[in-house]
């Protein structure tokens, strides 16, 4: 009758779930590494004499004594402890948010404005409490919308720019004076 075929057993890594061929191509090849050490060295032989160039320094370091050691374990410990990049796939580093607030007025319709106001949310403000806030003290009407880059902001109609950082000053005392600034002609400009 011919010959049975038997069914190949694959492995499969334990971190990211790709074979072990193709790791390096996956999301995060550094957390794959020592699982790739333990189960497959003979397919990544650069990692395995980085392993032992890495312990026959170790090593080195051990031999000259004690406190030699005891004074390189520390300065690694303290340097591991940074706080934490996030990363973006294709191994590019997210910007953190910087805590400002950010005061907009755009012209619409000639005579009428809007005042858009971004970054409330970064010093602890609800934004539907703002809006809310914000549409009773100017009278007008205030929404939460998102904007063209997908974060969520406080549209108040009206032009309201001269008062708008006293209210929140004073409303919010978490936001500091400092850290509103206007865009005017296309331009960031401090508010104070």
């Amino acid at each position: 009758m011919g010959t049975k075929l038997e069914a190949k057993q694959v492995v499969y890594c334990g971190v990211c779930g790709l074979p072990p061929e193709f790791c390096e191509f996956g999301p995060d090849f550094t957390k794959c590494k020592p699982w790739l050490l333990e189960h497959a060295p003979h397919l990544y032989p650069d990692l395995a004499a980085e392993k032992l160039k890495e312990l026959s320094t170790a090593e080195g370091g051990e031999g000259a004594g004690a406190a030699g050691a005891g004074a390189a374990a520390p300065s690694a410990a303290a340097a591991k402890p940074e706080e934490p990049v996030k990363k973006l796939p294709g191994g590019r580093v997210k910007k953190q948010d910087k805590k400002e607030v950010v005061v907009e007025r755009i012209v619409r319709n000639k005579r009428k404005s809007v005042t858009t106001i971004k970054g409330l949310e970064h010093f602890g403000v609800k934004l539907p409490e703002a809006a809310k806030k914000l549409g009773k003290k100017f009278a007008s009407g205030a929404s939460v919308v998102k904007g063209p880059t997908e974060k969520e902001q406080v549209d108040v109609q009206g032009d309201i720019l001269l008062d708008i950082v006293d209210f929140i000053t004073a409303t919010w005392p978490d936001v500091p004076e400092e850290a509103i600034f206007f865009i005017e002609d296309g331009k960031k400009v401090p508010a104070c």
